[in-house]
């Protein structure tokens, strides 16, 4: 796979979402847990997408169960406890694997592209977090410690980058 833009992934209603519809978008992919004590990270997640999603931001997140259970709840569970406590309004899809012999492959492709710290290539926790580029290209790779909002210059760097009729 040459960049993000060439996977597929489920949405909770269970058809498919073809990240090449994202050309042209920064993207913020995150792993993420209803039950994680980063689980506020929504709050800052939202604030963001309200903030630089007409400049062409989008943030897809993936809910994982992975990590101490901390993502019980099926899809639809997921997603009302997202808009009720949060009012997440970007897309949160379908509950995936992000290691072992089941990961999504866009997890496996992101964590080929970004090693996490000391360079390990497993996502350690929830909240693990992938800057890509308008290209598809990972540009870095955030721990669950790092709040969104230590890294907006970043984002910005690449929204500046976007074509104008994106903005």
């Amino acid at each position: 796979m040459a960049n993000v833009h060439h996977f597929k992934v489920r949405t909770p209603q269970g058809t498919s979402l073809d990240l090449s519809a994202y050309r042209d978008k920064v993207l913020l992919i995150v792993n993420t847990a209803s039950r994680c004590g980063f689980t506020p990270q929504y709050q800052d997640l939202e604030h963001l997408y309200q903030q630089y999603h007409q400049q062409g931001l989008e943030i897809l997140a993936f809910p994982c169960n992975q990590f101490g259970g901390q993502e019980p709840g099926n899809d639809q569970d997921i997603q009302q406890f997202c808009q009720l406590n949060y009012g997440v309004s970007f897309p949160v899809l379908a509950k995936i694997q992000v290691n072992g012999p089941d990961a999504d492959p866009l997890f496996e492709y992101l964590k080929d592209q970004a090693r996490g710290l000391m360079k390990t290539r497993a996502i350690k926790w929830n909240f693990t977090k992938f800057l890509v580029n308008k290209d598809g290209v990972v540009v870095k790779r955030y721990a669950p410690r790092t709040k969104p909002n230590q890294f907006i210059d970043a984002i910005e760097a690449e929204l500046a980058l976007l074509p104008k009729a994106t903005a």
